[in-house]
């Protein structure tokens, strides 16, 4: 359809009709006449002799989440379309959104509905694109949005309040409108009314807009989900379950990948690393150069063979059994969702890693695969290749018992192993039940440990609390690690975002890292720190370090147990490029320019050494009756002139949004320093106003550290504090 000449239409044209509709609704009783009465409104208003039109979305606009920018009057006509006038500062913005994905889910493009976004900036900040893409990103917003940042559509409709919904029908002709939040009934009925007013006239088509979201046009991340991480003591190589992408890798302890195998799309195909595939692989256990991999989604256990790089499968038969006993041959044993793995010994009393224990999700049991000859506890001797049930009734329970069969598991999805005297037991974490339970490897009891509550059958005893036994409280963990060298058990608390530790000797569970919050808000300090369900945890280099995989930040995260200190590790490949992804410095955000009136606050020089971590605390003060402006984000930036390879990664730039409580910026040295000096800079930009906010300000200041890098220990190394009184 050409799109129409200008006629000046604004909303004020929509008010007296709808405005008699809204007060016919307050006295209507039932849903039947709210709806004939929409009805007969859009009768009133599409026989009017000339149509309310909205102007054509001007050329030269940056848009999301579509494959070409959209035309009201060509790509549009035939829908009923919701603008969305929104800024991504606005509160009353931002709570619309959930009302806008539910009517997206109750009506597709296919019935005759499409939303955009329509982004008119109330801060000069907000107009930038990019921050606009992390607002996206950020609210997980599908559906088009253009980037209106001189407000054209906004100023020719009059548009007066953040957030105001503008529906029009086929022709590109105003319908209704609604002007702030709180009106969920209103915009489900309107808009299911419009769209079976026009279906009743023929003029809905079910024809798709090109739709691409802008998240699907990143370049690929290093890590997607990762959702276990094992090392292998032999040589301090960690295996990483990189779940997201369906691949397993193998890493140096510098981050660098030794082997990529399977990816990035999902598949269940042994061969050769270039020919595998898996599906969600999650746990994986490491002897020598040999791998087992829980390959979750494939309801398989597979085998990687390092030295003959060739992938096959040992167990499952490629689809989801039901078979809560087993005991036939791996390759012929249906499986469930194996979510963890684990090398353990048979009953004898040489550590032989001839067991391969099982975390079988999907059927809420302990299995066992032999992986040579052997028994289990009540077992005759099993042969070779034997996959069958260890522990647990198949039962959704809580269930704890002295007798394996007649336990009860719920959603079991993480394993560790404590073998030695006194504790010879399988660690459990429980998730559904949200406990931490464990099995004798002498006679395979079940006991509890901590969390959950004394009534198998409830499974909603969860909450986020330290303490003993069963006065301690959990949220669906789904991770363990033993200590052997301190005998404490970790456990990745997954829905509370945190990293927790347990004395199996007197049941005491304590928070030891993340504050709870799972926003990606980096901190070197244990109590600082931040997790977003992190789903697998392991212990290395002889008990100093505690590797996480923080799975929805898409990291792995190295806690220091002795400085009790966390750090990003950083991941890339051999030829010493960072894999495409969040930690690539050239995709880092832009720095602005420092104002030339900035202070230069030069620091008195450090001495570290390859893998120690920097912490710099920020204690800027504002003068006195200023506040920081909201709104318009305060940042800072972190770079170093001539020495990127100090920034691989890093977090190189965050938000400064409390002057009470501002942050801490963590760099750690890399493991191969390329040179011995190096200059770092962080710039601050603070955005302020005064109190009754009638005058605004920016102000900024750039603090360089100068580094010495040296092969000997030098030490804890305190936090440098960037100190400055504006």
């Amino acid at each position: 359809m050409a799109a129409p000449a200008a006629r000046g239409s604004s909303l004020s044209g929509l008010l007296p009709a709808q405005t008699s509709l809204e007060y016919a609704l307050l006295d209507a009783v039932t849903q039947q006449e709210k709806d004939g009465l929409v009805y007969q409104y859009l009768q009133k208003v599409d026989g009017r002799e000339q149509d309310l039109l909205v102007p054509e979305f001007p050329e030269g606009l940056a848009w999301l989440n579509t494959e070409e920018p959209i035309s009201v009057y060509k790509d549009l006509c035939g829908k009923v379309v919701i603008l969305d006038f929104f800024t991504y500062c606005c509160i009353n913005c931002i709570h619309l959104l959930p009302d806008l994905h539910a009517l997206e889910h109750t009506h597709s493009d296919k019935d005759g509905l499409l939303i955009v976004g329509v982004h008119s900036a109330k801060f000069p900040n907000e107009k930038v694109l990019d921050n606009i893409k992390s607002a996206v990103l950020r609210y997980n917003i599908t559906h088009p949005v253009v980037n209106d940042a001189d407000a054209f559509l906004w100023q020719e409709l009059e548009v007066s309040c953040w957030p105001t919904l503008v529906i029009l029908g086929p022709r590109g002709n105003m319908l209704f409108s609604l002007i702030g939040e709180g009106h969920k009934d209103k915009l489900f009925l309107y808009t299911s009314i419009a769209l079976k007013y026009y279906k009743d006239r023929g003029q809905i088509r079910d024809n798709k807009i090109g739709i691409k979201l802008y998240k699907d046009s990143l370049p690929p991340s290093p890590l997607l989900f990762p959702g276990k991480v094992t090392v292998d003591h032999a040589t301090n190589r960690l295996v990483v379950a990189d779940t997201g992408h369906h691949r397993i890798l193998v890493i140096w302890k510098n981050g660098q990948i030794q082997y990529s195998i399977g990816g990035p799309n999902p598949g269940r195909k042994d061969g050769t690393f270039s020919e595998a595939t898996f599906n969600s692989p999650q746990g994986v256990a490491m002897k020598n150069d040999v791998i087992y991999v829980a390959d979750t989604e494939n309801h398989l256990i597979r085998k990687i063979d390092l030295e003959a790089e060739q992938v096959s499968t040992v167990a499952g038969v490629g689809i989801q059994g039901t078979d809560r006993e087993g005991g036939a041959a791996g390759e012929q044993q249906p499986i469930s969702s194996p979510w963890d793995v684990v090398l353990g010994t048979s009953g004898s009393e040489v550590q032989r890693d001839d067991i391969l224990w099982i975390a079988m999700a999907g059927t809420h049991q302990i299995w066992a695969l032999l992986l040579d000859s052997g028994k289990l506890p009540k077992k005759n001797e099993l042969k070779k290749g034997t996959c069958l049930r260890f522990a647990g009734s198949g039962n959704e329970e809580n269930r704890n018992n002295a007798y394996p069969h007649k336990a009860g598991f719920a959603q079991p999805s993480g394993l560790s192993l404590a073998s030695e005297d006194p504790w010879s037991c399988l660690f459990v974490a429980d998730s559904e039940s949200s406990t931490v339970r464990t099995v004798s490897l002498r006679d395979g009891a079940v006991k509890h440990l901590v969390g959950g509550e004394r009534d198998p059958l409830n499974l909603f005893a969860f909450g986020d609390v330290d303490g003993v036994g069963i006065s301690a409280k959990l949220q669906h963990p789904l991770g363990v690690a033993w200590d052997k060298k301190r005998n404490l058990l970790y456990v990745a608390d997954s829905y509370n975002h945190k990293i927790k530790v347990v004395d199996p000797k007197t049941k005491n569970c304590t928070t030891l890292a993340g504050t709870g919050d799972l926003n990606d808000v980096f901190s070197s300090s244990f109590t600082e720190s931040t997790f977003n369900e992190p789903g697998g945890l392991c212990v290395g280099e002889n008990g100093q370090l505690l590797y996480v995989a923080d799975t929805n930040n898409h990291q792995i995260k190295v806690m220091d147990l002795e400085t009790r200190t966390v750090s990003v590790l950083p991941v890339f490949r051999s030829e010493n490029a960072v894999v495409d992804g969040p930690f690539l410095v050239e995709k880092q955000k832009t720095v602005p320019k420092l104002p030339k009136s900035a202070p230069s606050v030069e620091l008195s020089s450090v001495t570290a050494c390859p893998g120690q971590t920097l912490q710099f605390k920020l204690r800027l003060t504002l003068p006195s009756g200023t506040k920081l402006t909201e709104g318009v984000a305060s940042c800072w930036f972190l770079t170093a002139e001539d020495n990127e390879w100090l920034l691989q990664g890093q977090i190189l730039s965050g938000d400064i949004e409390n002057i009470s409580n501002q942050p801490a910026i963590s760099l750690q040295i890399p493991s191969n320093c390329l040179s011995l000096t190096a200059v770092i800079s962080i710039s601050v930009f603070l955005y302020y106003c005064s109190a009754d906010s009638s005058a605004c300000m920016m102000k900024g200041i750039l603090f360089r550290q100068p580094l010495q890098i040296t092969d000997v220990q030098p030490g804890r190394i305190d936090p440098v504090e960037l100190r400055y009184v504006f």
